[in-house]
């Protein structure tokens, strides 16, 4: 895709490291992998930060919730096993990084944000860096019916259990990569009324919260 520009060599370097070092933890996916060394991550939270963007660590944006580690972002996406052209409902926008990501490996972005003050940011953000995500401020328990079903839905916050309109919105054959309390799930839907769950590891998220803010 063609997605923000970004000459900025001494960024290009540290995101060339920051893949090497997500290799080393286990991450093999190549279409995941380009995408970490092409989004700028620096430019998606404070400036102040900037010269630590590129840490394998979460950090703190408005609204009281997070950047994701970007460990975290390519395990979730990884757990995706995403197709070029294929449309994913992303619930919890954030800062916008998980979504450019996907929007790097070729998805067809459908994002909610709950948070007013962090979707009107990251609205503008991904706006100005050329990324093109289809987005809503909204409750994300309750989904996006108009666009289902989706071949593929990732939460970025932890959910105290699946929320049921999601496993509907899930197109037969499609995968969900969910934290559930302090587990990551992903949820395949084998047939209309079938689930398969398979617990793939710990997972440390801020709480997914129903309505908005």
């Amino acid at each position: 895709m063609m997605i923000a520009q970004n000459t900025d060599f001494k960024h290009i370097a540290r995101r060339r490291a920051l893949v090497e070092e997500l290799k080393k933890k286990g991450i093999s996916d190549e279409n995941v992998l380009r995408a970490i060394e092409k989004v700028p991550r620096h430019l998606f939270f404070n400036p102040i930060l900037a010269d630590r963007a590129y840490e394998d660590k979460a950090f703190p944006i408005d609204a009281g919730q997070t950047i994701s580690q970007p460990y975290t972002v390519a395990f979730q996406s990884q757990l995706l096993q995403l197709q070029a052209g294929e449309k994913v409902l992303e619930i919890g926008t954030g800062s916008g990084y998980q979504c450019a990501v996907l929007l790097e490996m070729g998805a067809k972005v459908y994002t909610i944000e709950r948070q007013e003050t962090l979707f009107n940011q990251t609205f503008k953000r991904l706006h100005q860096l050329g990324y093109r995500a289809t987005m809503k401020f909204g409750d994300g328990y309750q989904g996006w019916a108009a666009y289902a079903p989706f071949n593929k839905i990732i939460i970025t916050a932890a959910a105290p259990e699946t929320p049921p309109e999601l496993l509907k919105q899930l197109d037969i054959g499609g995968i969900m990569v969910i934290p559930v309390g302090e587990k990551m799930l992903r949820i395949c839907r084998v047939l209309e009324t079938e689930y398969s769950t398979e617990n793939v590891g710990e997972a440390s998220f801020v709480p997914m919260l129903e309505g908005v803010n």
